[in-house]
């Protein structure tokens, strides 16, 4: 019996037609209605169509569904340089998340000439994409404004304002530095600083005010300082400052990873030890922060929830229309490490609800 071969163009429906001796529909059947052919005809379409190596042609579904299966995510500029970790996990959350939902991830950059919109504006006039996800999002943001306003399915990381769509998803930072507070005090600390940078970023503030929350409950000696710029020298002497006198503090909150490490290198400049006569914590979890001497205590994001979350109320508004009309804050997880000296640590926070 003669081996049949395709053409070098690819498998198409009727080349696998023509080998099982089927009309196209039979295949078709097979893909889409399965339980319209015969258990026999199923098993060897079935099997010559995984021999032949044949994929169904997504643009002409998508032609005549009306769905592309591919979500835009505009991603935030970086430095090739020296990447920001966080962002490039939460990339790959939602590149599985949408991938085990069936849809493509595309990303989109606008040139440094373009306004945000424009590159959004493309996508919408091509039909290329079922909806977008957004990150970075700020109160008034522009890229949610225009999306909104023209009815186009998004969901986004990051809190849109009151009179926008609340499609979005979040952290409870505010709860996640209470809790850090919390874990300092349970180990007798009551002199304690925050360390944030000179931000007006929405999620700067709430560290800040979770800060000033656990200060309040646990009823300590509360102390905020504010670093001008994220270079390392002034991050070390901001915090060589804080840490000289009698009245320092025995615990420093840092608002990042980052400035953790600046109070890792002032602490030891003024020949404390971090742990013992020093407690630090971070926010972010870098992958570094567990590498260094002592690993340090910080709070870890939910990169896989979030994407999940993101994902599945972006995919409702696709499919059913169905706009959310309240946000999702998702609980943070305190990694206790040796940084933070004797802490015990906190019970885990059920949120199987959300």
């Amino acid at each position: 019996m003669e081996t049949y071969r395709p053409r070098a163009r690819g498998v198409t429906i009727e080349d696998v037609a023509r080998a099982a001796g089927v009309s196209r529909q039979t295949i078709s059947n097979a893909l889409n209605a399965p339980h319209r052919l015969k258990a026999e005809t199923l098993e060897r379409v079935t099997a010559l169509i995984e021999q032949l190596g044949y994929r169904p042609d997504q643009s002409a579904r998508s032609l005549r569904s009306g769905a592309r299966r591919i979500i835009a995510y505009p991603t935030p500029e970086d430095d090739p340089a020296n990447p920001n970790p966080l962002m490039g996990g939460f990339l790959e959350a939602v590149v599985s998340a949408a991938g085990e939902a069936g849809y493509h991830i595309l990303l989109v950059r606008p040139n440094p000439e373009q306004e945000q919109t424009r590159a959004l504006d493309e996508l919408i006039a091509a039909r290329t994409v079922d909806g977008f996800l957004l990150s970075d999002v700020l109160p008034d943001d522009a890229r949610v404004r225009h999306l909104a306003r023209q009815g186009i399915p998004f969901a986004a990381f990051g809190r849109t304002a009151p009179d926008q769509p609340q499609n979005w998803v979040d952290v409870d930072t505010v709860q996640a530095v209470n809790d850090l507070v919390g874990l300092l005090a349970a180990a007798g600390h009551q002199r304690i600083a925050f360390l944030a940078s000179a931000s007006d970023l929405p999620w700067m503030g709430h560290r800040r005010d979770g800060f000033h929350s656990g200060v309040r409950r646990h009823g300590l000696r509360g102390r905020e300082i504010s670093v001008p710029g994220d270079e390392p020298g002034a991050i070390v002497e901001v915090t060589r400052r804080l840490l000289r006198g009698p009245d320092r503090p025995t615990a420093v909150v840092a608002a990042s990873d980052w400035l953790a490490l600046g109070v890792y290198a002032a602490a030891r400049a003024e020949g404390l030890d971090i742990g013992a006569d020093l407690a630090v914590t971070g926010f972010h979890d870098m992958p570094v922060t567990a590498r260094l001497e002592p690993a340090l205590t910080t709070v870890r994001l939910p990169l896989r929830r979030i994407a999940d979350v993101l994902v599945r109320r972006l995919l409702r508004t696709v499919k059913d229309g169905v706009v959310p009309q309240a946000g999702v804050l998702l609980p943070c997880e305190i990694v206790v490490r040796a940084s933070s000296g004797e802490c015990a640590p906190l019970v885990e926070r059920s949120y199987d609800s959300i």
